[in-house]
């Protein structure tokens, strides 16, 4: 998931044009279980507290919002964390971390 938008904010007295690209920085899979929020709150917690997950909370234009889908393939759950981040952030996060966020450590 991709969408991209654009902001006019000031800096140093100009207006300038900014790219925010909305991007999922984070995705897990969860098990059938009871209470499936419950259970992703751990994942979702160390994410947030990992170098990768930091960097989002830290330069996320807006809180990061996390989204549960039904994974017919296992009868589980599939959890995605979305963020928008203005262009050179995204390219930042990019760099480190690859194109999908695989590179983090877990």
């Amino acid at each position: 998931m991709a969408a991209v938008r654009y902001q006019v904010v000031e800096k140093d007295g100009q207006e300038i044009v900014q790219e925010i690209h909305k991007v999922v920085v984070h995705h897990f899979s969860m098990g059938d279980v009871e209470d499936p929020d419950l259970y992703a709150a751990e994942p979702m917690w160390k994410w947030q507290e990992s170098d990768q997950g930091k960097f989002v909370m830290e330069n996320a234009v807006d809180q990061p919002e996390w989204h549960r889908h039904i994974d017919h393939t296992s009868y589980g759950y599939k959890y995605a964390i979305t963020a928008e981040l203005e262009s050179k952030k995204l390219s930042e996060f990019y760099l480190r971390w690859g194109k999908h966020g695989n590179n983090q450590t877990r």
